[in-house]
């Protein structure tokens, strides 16, 4: 059974969502597979999980059952059994053979809010992102630069409002790009040779779904 849900920001099921799908789980009374690594526990597959810095609107677990459950009574134990801060959106059976959404997931839809105005960008999102090359800018401490081109990982951009930008985003080779350092790069600001933790400050980064892509090449909600 494949859900999909989302966690309050600052609730305990958003600071260790794993924990807490995996014991929503346990205490659903589903029969579930047990996991390899340990029998006491579901077999699961979670995410991909939003990096650092970013929120998601809709999170994926696919779960394993041992016997054929209706969609509704899974539904129904779930949500006896979540967590305070966790909604369930949807709750779907998908063939047992299907990758699992880590798997499946080809891109990633953003959606950044905040004021743009204040770093005075000379281009549009548009004109930034959807140029045959986008380079981002990495600085070492030692002063040293990397330029790489990041155009690969970009499939558009879309201003939303004066305040909000949507970013569709590629897996490319298994590797993702992070959104905080490609709106970095449009607005001017430093980004550090190690960004895993770097963010823009006063933007709120919004992971909106994942997609899958069809045979025709068409790109999906997750």
């Amino acid at each position: 059974m494949r859900i999909v849900f989302t966690c309050a920001e600052k609730s305990a099921a958003q600071r260790n969502t794993f924990n807490a799908v995996r014991s929503m789980v346990l205490a659903s009374g589903l029969p579930y597979e047990p996991a390899k690594v340990n029998k006491n526990w579901p077999r699961l597959a979670y995410g991909p999980a939003p990096s650092m810095g970013v929120r998601a609107e809709r999170e994926y677990l696919d779960v394993y059952l041992l016997s054929s459950v209706p969609a509704e009574q899974v539904r129904c134990s779930l949500e006896q059994a979540k967590p305070q801060g966790l909604t369930l959106l949807d709750v779907q059976r998908v063939p047992y053979a299907l990758p699992s959404v880590q798997n499946l997931a080809v891109g990633a839809v953003y959606r950044v809010e905040g004021n743009f105005d204040l770093f005075g960008p000379e281009q549009t999102a548009e004109d930034f992102f959807n140029a045959a090359r986008v380079d981002i800018t990495r600085r070492a401490e030692s002063g040293l630069a990397l330029v790489q081109n990041a155009k690969p990982y970009i499939w558009k951009a879309q201003t939303v409002s004066n305040s909000a930008v949507r970013l569709t985003l590629l897996n490319v080779q298994g590797k993702w790009e992070r959104p905080q350092t490609l709106i970095a790069a449009w607005l001017g600001v430093d980004i550090p040779a190690q960004d895993d933790t770097f963010t823009v400050e006063g933007f709120t980064f919004i992971r909106e779904s994942f997609l899958w892509q069809d045979s025709e090449g068409e790109f999906h909600p997750i």
